[in-house]
């Protein structure tokens, strides 16, 4: 046992001094490395589509000495007590750390120094990945030899996100409406609090959470000897405004568009991940901030005093160019990003796609089935009874055409039985939805979860005339220098038919078309007072979600509403999102010319009535144009020509 032991000793102390050895040389490496260019080696600046720099992460750097001692010494009591005694790695924390992780078998404490933490905010994304910590790990180092502990805490002050806002001087301005040097006890503690969970502990977002992290960190500065306990119960008890959010002209929703924008930077294989090679990087994005002003606009309009929450997106469906989204009604309150992180289920906007397929395969403007009850069996016995909206049916033969603009379930369903599950399926693929759709009977009504930027690329093929649209944020990365390191390449690739696209389009505008009224009303008829406009459009309503797309050849835009936790909605929430669509979409549109897609040489007009899709005579009261193929139009012999039958169960 004697031997064991004194083996145990003489390997453990070899061990160490190997370590040491490393160690020490690892320092005389990174001193004799290149000294860090830190001051301009992590900014990111975005421009909108006019080249207008609307936010950057260091556009407000300021000095040390211009930062208030008290939100100092909160960060260092919070984050790093021991910043100033270490050379990078706070070893005692980290060991302490690893025994309470492992004593809990999960994280629960982290070790990282202020020094660790600013060598990760120069990476553009934060991989877990070993070769990632490794860089991180040499970047410290890096950062302890060249420069003093106050520059390393200066720039870590100017870069660390505070809620979505990131440096000091940008976040002091914006929740308080001062700058930095001018921060109060009570004001610094709240901030300070912010970094270890933005989404978390901003005081915007989560009050209560916010609160009790500001008293831990009071609670810190106090075993720090930074303050009193007297000092620390005044500065927990003053009663704290918020000002710059206040302010009624500042967006509750562009940073949404600043966050898709990182989102999707991250992604760009050309981006080097570390602004240590850029210099920083100048991002030239889509962003139309009249676009941005009207959804903002319209969200505080129609969605006042409610806990429901939206994603919306406002799209070029020329160019797949977004000019504006909002993740959510209001940044301030949620900082999670519906557009690009969320999946839905998208009801009836599914429909589209499948009666694109369904023109596709021999269906016309006004081939019918029997709107009623019906119950759909299949092998096994297994039974499919799905329902109207309302649960009304119009117990007769009803056009396409009429069934689109109802959004009539149960037409919908036989058509997708009738060209078979897997065609819808197969469509969506096609057109750039990569959602994983199973073929069951109720895709056709939208059951399956798919995020809304892809439902914005299905809808943009039918917006640019049938061709491939990408939904993208950014046209141009350059560096500090302005080399240009990425650049948007558009691909226009013809997708779709023409002749189906613009007959699609076409009967898509008849949803809020008076012509249709019948056993049922379209499904936009409560909008179309605000309507100046052709458009094509699409909604779609499930228990728990409100969905709309609609579009013409200048703007497509799409808009999801609901609760983050799948509560069932009214039909009243449904209308708050048609109105704030075509709140958004006539406010763009208003002062330009009314454009309408071309009509192909093979397709012609035919006047008929809507609902049987009988030709009009001078009797026929809603006489409605509808839109075929040549040689597929009704004619006065033969007017069930085009219209597939079907066994009923």
């Amino acid at each position: 046992m004697k031997r064991f032991f004194k083996w145990f000793l003489i390997s453990l102390s070899i061990l160490i001094i190997l370590f040491i050895i490393f160690y020490i040389g690892l320092y005389i490496y990174a001193k004799a490395s290149p000294k860090l260019a830190i001051n301009s080696a992590n900014g990111y600046y975005l421009y909108d589509k006019d080249k207008n720099l609307f936010t950057g992460n260091n556009n407000e750097w300021v000095k040390l000495k211009d930062i208030s001692p008290d939100l100092i010494n909160a960060t260092i009591a919070i984050e790093d007590k021991n910043f100033y005694h270490h050379l990078g790695f706070d070893y005692l924390r980290i060991g302490k750390a690893m025994f309470i992780n492992i004593l809990n078998g999960k994280t629960i404490q982290g070790a990282s120094t202020i020094t660790q933490q600013y060598a990760k905010n120069l990476f553009l994304n934060f991989e877990k990945k070993w070769s990632r910590k490794i860089q991180e790990a040499w970047l410290t180092i890096r950062l302890e030899v060249h420069y003093s502990k106050d520059e390393i805490l200066e720039g870590y002050l100017n870069t660390i996100n505070y809620g979505g806002v990131y440096g000091i001087e940008n976040a002091s301005k914006y929740y308080f409406d001062k700058s930095a040097k001018d921060l109060t006890l009570a004001e610094a503690s709240m901030l300070a609090g912010i970094p270890k969970s933005p989404s978390n502990y901003a005081p915007t977002v989560n009050k209560k959470k916010a609160k009790k992290r500001q008293k831990t960190i009071l609670n810190a500065m106090v075993k720090e000897k930074y303050i009193t306990k007297s000092e620390m119960k005044k500065a927990y008890n003053t009663k704290l405004d918020y000002l710059g959010i206040k302010n009624d002209k500042k967006s509750n929703t562009l940073m949404y568009y600043q966050d898709a924008v990182l989102n999707e930077l991250k992604n760009i294989k050309d981006i080097p991940k570390s602004f240590l090679k850029t210099g920083g990087l100048k991002i030239y994005t889509n962003l139309d901030l009249e676009v941005q002003n009207l959804i903002d606009e319209s969200i505080k309009k129609e969605m006042n005093n409610t806990k429901l929450e939206t994603a919306i997106v406002v799209m070029n469906p020329k160019n797949g160019k977004i000019l504006g989204i909002a993740g959510g009604k209001d940044y301030n309150k949620s900082q999670f990003n519906r557009v690009i992180d969320a999946k839905r289920q998208v009801g009836s906007t599914m429909k589209p796609f499948l009666y694109y397929s369904a023109l596709e395969n021999g269906f016309t403007s006004t081939t019918t089935f029997t709107s009623e009850k019906t119950t759909f069996t299949f092998s096994g016995n297994k039974t499919y009874s799905p329902k109207n909206y309302n649960d009304v049916y119009g117990n007769k033969q009803i056009t396409l055409a009429s069934a689109l603009s109802y959004s009539d379930n149960i037409f919908a369903v036989k058509t997708h039985l009738f060209l078979g599950e897997n065609t819808l399926v197969d469509f969506a693929k096609r057109i750039g939805i990569n959602a994983n759709l199973e073929p069951i009977p109720s895709l056709a009504l939208g059951t399956e979860e798919i995020n809304i930027l892809e439902m914005m690329k299905g809808y943009g093929t039918f917006a640019s005339g049938g061709y491939k649209v990408t939904p993208h944020f950014i046209e141009k990365v350059e560096d500090m220098n302005g080399n240009i390191l990425y650049k948007y390449k558009s691909n226009k690739e013809e997708l779709l038919n023409k002749s189906i696209t613009y007959i699609l389009n076409e009967l898509l505008s008849n949803c809020y078309n008076k012509n249709l009224i019948d056993f049922n009303y379209p499904t936009c008829m409560s909008i179309a007072p605000k309507i100046t406009k052709k458009y094509a459009i699409k909604t779609g309503t499930t228990d728990t979600d409100h969905l709309i797309f609609g579009y013409n050849p200048n703007l497509l835009v799409g808009g999801w509403l609901g609760y983050d936790d799948n509560s069932n909605t009214s039909n009243k929430d449904g209308t708050i999102l048609k109105n704030i669509w075509v709140d958004i979409m006539e406010g763009y549109l208003k002062e330009k010319p009314e454009k309408w897609y071309k009509t192909p040489n093979n397709v012609v007009g035919v006047l008929v009535n809507p609902i049987t899709g009988e030709l009009a005579n001078k009797d026929t009261k809603n006489a409605t144009i509808m839109y075929y193929i040549k040689g597929t139009e009704p004619n006065a012999t033969d007017l069930d020509s085009t219209i597939p039958t079907m066994k009923q169960e």
